[in-house]
């Protein structure tokens, strides 16, 4: 195909010929040879197969769209210049960089043979990732529940009542089966005592409860609809359906008043150990970094409730009760400074129970100054008897921080070690210097800055109990020094038990024998000198 050049058309199009970017033996630009130089490469270029398949590949577009050469809506507009039929400029040029070269924004040509033709940019599509009730249930899950609830609600046209309701509970929702009062009350809002297919599809499946995990779902449950938070109260319904159904509790079902009490300890110990900021609103995140849910479902699976040692055990319900009915001697549910400075055969020391009394460690709920209640109790007593565990370590140490700058110094450490010296020299013992104390103690810890200690140092040590004994409880002291066997030969049997549970066992059995008559001043590490009123 040879297509003569038209050189007005050339000289129209003011094509820049140092773009061409020529070697030197070319003319320059604006010579007289220049144009014949010009005109040879442009009948060459127009010989290349690469460019008789562009000018036949543009031909067939605009015929296919009815247009043709003459209507220009497929082809460049420069191609017009001159009714010839021209073929677009060099991709080099300028000015078709600049210039759209179709219609509407979207490009028509073929790939020129001098530069690579590059793909259009595909959009990329983000999938959705958030929802505001919850990610959808996939398909085949949402046929899957549906059919077992057609199966669990046959022929209770009506709708199931609260006991018929507990399969619904453990089998399909996979919760404790104690949480059934409570999501049979959230689904039965008009309290008609059944709950139907229709309302549990409404509350469980379409409103994605199903898509949360176990720690959303029961927070969900348990909170009141404008919290963002768990209080004390909103456990009471799993409290009191655990005392009515759990066959460990029913003997108390005799004793209505300590159902209440074991129901109180239980909730005090689960924020004593979750609700770590300490201010009686127990957050999302805090359940969910907590064990409680595998206590419930442990709860649920185990006939004696005291093999549950995280919060349910009977057993250290009656401990914590009895230790608090003998401090307090007048029974008025209080106790002041001379009440617990008797507690571990007067293990404390006087500057401890100041600070404990003083607030420092945790505000009183009470209300009442100087006095201190049962809860404050159950926070005192778990804290004094597992010094190990990290709530307990947040509690001492504050007592212990008598400026509050989140560190303890030695000097502190002195203050609080001179009354321990001085009792040991009334008990006739070796009094310790307390230099050698001091480094026995930054062995112990291994603190990163041997001149103070912080709770991180803490954190990594598993001897911190012995720490704070050292400083203020003279009797764990005295037996750690000693290295009592029967201590010993516990932990090495039982590692996995806590000090509070070792504690918990032998004083329960310390009571037990008490309530028989028995001698009860081996079944402890403390030696019992007094014989006081049980509450049992």
């Amino acid at each position: 195909m040879e297509v003569a050049p038209d050189l007005s058309a050339v000289s129209a199009l003011a094509l820049q010929v140092d773009l061409l970017q020529l070697p030197p033996e070319i003319p320059a630009p604006g010579a007289p040879a220049l144009r014949g130089v010009l005109d040879h490469l442009f009948a060459h270029w127009l010989s290349l197969p690469d460019t008789v398949a562009l000018v036949s590949c543009l031909a067939q577009k605009a015929k296919a769209n009815g247009a043709g050469f003459a209507g220009g809506a497929m082809l460049p507009s420069m191609m017009m210049q001159g009714g010839a039929n021209v073929p677009p400029l060099s991709p080099r040029s300028p000015r078709l960089s600049r210039k759209p070269s179709g219609v509407g924004g979207h490009s028509n040509r073929c790939a020129s043979p001098l530069r690579p033709a590059t793909a259009r940019a595909v959009k990329e599509v983000i999938p959705q990732f958030y929802f505001r009730d919850g990610r959808p249930l996939p398909y085949e899950q949402k046929r899957q529940c549906i059919s077992i609830v057609e199966q669990l609600f046959a022929g209770h046209s009506n709708g199931l009542r609260i006991q018929e309701f507990r399969m619904v509970t453990r089998e399909l929702c996979k919760l404790p089966s104690f949480f059934t009062t409570v999501l049979f009350g959230k689904i039965d809002k008009d309290n008609t005592e059944f709950v139907s297919r229709d309302a549990f599809m409404d509350f469980w499946v379409n409103s994605n409860m199903m898509t949360m995990d176990s720690a959303t779902q029961v927070f969900t449950i348990l909170k009141q609809p404008d919290h963002d938070y768990l209080t004390k109260e909103d456990f009471k319904p799993v409290l009191r359906d655990l005392l009515d159904n759990h066959p460990g509790l029913e003997f108390l079902k005799s004793t209505p008043e300590f159902q209440e009490r074991y129901a109180e300890t239980v909730v005090y110990r689960i924020f004593y150990c979750l609700n770590r900021i300490g201010n009686g609103l127990l957050s999302l995140r805090e359940l969910k970094r907590g064990n409680l849910l595998d206590s419930l479902r442990h709860a649920d699976d185990e006939e004696d409730i005291n093999k549950v040692l995280r919060y349910f055990s009977y057993e250290h319900f009656y401990v914590i009760y009895c230790k608090f009915w003998e401090l307090d001697t007048d029974h008025d549910f209080f106790i002041d400074k001379e009440n617990l400075i008797k507690y571990g055969n007067h293990a404390l020391t006087y500057r401890i129970v100041d600070r404990i009394f003083s607030e420092v460690p945790r505000k009183f709920t009470s209300k009442i100054p100087g006095k201190m209640c049962y809860e404050d109790f159950v926070h005192f007593i778990l804290s004094e008897e597992d010094k190990s565990s990290e709530p307990s370590q947040d509690y001492w140490f504050k007592c212990i921080d008598l400026d509050g700058n989140g560190i303890l110094t030695h000097i502190e450490l002195q203050y609080f070690f001179e009354e321990q010296l001085h009792r040991m020299e009334c008990m006739a013992q070796e009094p310790v210097l307390f230099e050698d104390i001091l480094c026995q103690l930054v062995d112990m810890i291994g603190p990163e800055d041997d001149t103070f200690f912080t709770i991180k140092d803490f954190r990594r040590c598993k001897l911190s109990g012995h720490f704070f004994n050292v400083l203020f409880n003279l009797n764990k002291f005295m037996a750690f020094e000693s290295r009592d066997p029967f201590l010993i030969r516990q932990m090495r049997e039982e590692p996995s038990l806590t000090d509070w549970d070792r504690f918990a066992r032998r004083e329960y059995i310390r009571l037990a024998m008490e309530e028989d008559g028995e001698d009860a001043s081996n079944a402890s590490g403390d030696v019992w000198d007094e014989s006081l009123e049980s509450p049992f």
